[in-house]
């Protein structure tokens, strides 16, 4: 995929309400503004990369983007479950990301405890791939530093990573560096 790494910042809204309540794996939802302007060759699947919400840590993480077959979604979504535990929800906190690896496409499972292993793998090796070195330079990347908390707006954006460029999206959220 050209695309990877992809960076990209939203706010956290509220999703279908299951990762932590059905599969005891929270996950943060990034708005259909940010889901639309992904890249054409990100596809649907599981990614790995690195999370930052607010201007906190930057934490591992694995990321769903698609329609989660098991549960025959229409919408098209992006849950990011960070490998880290939170005290509290973070609903309304922007969360930057980078994506910076594939784990496998998007499936069907016959049943939730499939689901939840299919998923607890996928952690599993994200934790082993973000370890190597070419994936841990980006944990401390400038985008985590550049994190929107200067921004009082409460709209969302994304847009590829560029080195060399800076872009201010229109509702002030600073996309690279």
């Amino acid at each position: 995929m050209k695309s990877l790494p992809y960076f990209c910042r939203g706010e956290v809204v509220r999703g279908f309400g299951r990762g932590s309540k059905e599969l005891g794996i929270p996950t943060a939802n990034f708005p259909d503004s940010v889901v639309e302007h992904l890249p054409a060759d990100i596809g649907t699947g599981i990614y790995c990369g690195w999370a930052c919400v607010g201007s906190g840590d930057v934490y591992k993480m694995v990321m769903s983007i698609g329609w989660n077959p098991y549960y025959k979604n229409t919408k098209k979504s992006m849950e990011t479950h960070v490998i880290h535990t939170f005290k509290e929800d973070f609903y309304g906190e922007v969360l930057s990301v980078v994506m910076v690896g594939y784990i496998r496409p998007e499936c069907s499972f016959d049943s939730l405890e499939a689901l939840i292993s299919a998923i607890n793998g996928d952690i599993e090796e994200a934790k082993v791939k973000l370890d190597t070195p070419e994936h841990l330079k980006l944990k401390t990347d400038n985008f985590f530093n550049s994190s929107s908390s200067s921004s009082s707006s409460s709209s969302s954006s994304s847009t590829p990573h560029s080195p060399s460029v800076a872009t201010t999206a229109e509702n002030g959220f600073i996309n690279g560096h």
